[in-house]
């Protein structure tokens, strides 16, 4: 996939104070650029609000999801982020190709694979990156001669890479979705959620995104 024919990709995220929004935007510019411009972020901080409702900002993100062509779940937190976790189900549902990355050191969850609930791990199509961003930041610092904001940089730059890497590895993976189940699966993604008012074309939507993912070898 060229720069002319970028694949998108969903950064699912917390999205509440300042360190989450300007970490959401760098860290996404980040992998576009780590990535030649290959992979494009659908943000769902900058997503157009037409209307103010709790209910159509989630079928906003749920339906930008569905239109993508890959994601990326932030899995930060001692207790992980309880949107995130329900649109890494949707991309589950979705067969759409998936990276965790959890860049926090602290430990949680209820087994020896991954620091969470084991009931969020373990699908296909999915890459998992776990990553100790105070060693890394500490470690980049000292080869800045402590300049913190430098270290910061190359500590996001360094994600972003290993993102990419990820990304990479898991679109070449083939689908899980049997073609025969596409329309089906779709079809019932177009209703599960019970979309709102402001989106009466949620079918077209949802169809459509369907057929782009064909048509890049996606499903």
């Amino acid at each position: 996939m060229t720069t002319n024919n970028p694949y998108s990709f969903y950064f699912a995220g917390e999205l509440f104070d300042l360190k989450h929004l300007s970490g959401n935007v760098m860290f996404a510019a980040a992998i576009e650029q780590s990535s030649g411009g290959r992979y494009r972020t659908n943000l769902p901080q900058d997503l157009e609000q037409r209307e103010v409702t709790p209910h159509h900002i989630r079928d906003q993100d749920i339906l930008t999801l569905l239109e993508s062509d890959l994601a990326v779940f932030n899995y930060d937190g001692p207790e992980l982020d309880s949107g995130t976790v329900v649109e890494y189900m949707f991309a589950k549902f979705a067969d759409i190709p998936s990276v965790l990355i959890r860049t926090d050191f602290r430990g949680g969850g209820d087994q020896e694979h991954f620091p969470w609930n084991l009931m969020t791990s373990f699908y296909p199509r999915t890459e998992v990156l776990l990553f100790d961003a105070l060693a890394v930041y500490k470690e980049k610092r000292a080869l800045l001669n402590g300049d913190s904001t430098a270290a910061s940089a190359a500590m996001i730059d360094a994600f972003a890479e290993a993102v990419v890497g990820a990304f990479d590895k898991v679109i070449a993976q083939p689908p899980v979705l049997p073609s025969a189940d596409r329309e089906t699966v779709y079809r019932w993604l177009s209703v599960l959620p019970g979309y709102g008012d402001t989106f009466p074309n949620a079918d077209e939507l949802v169809r459509k995104a369907m057929e782009r993912k064909e048509k890049k070898g996606l499903l």
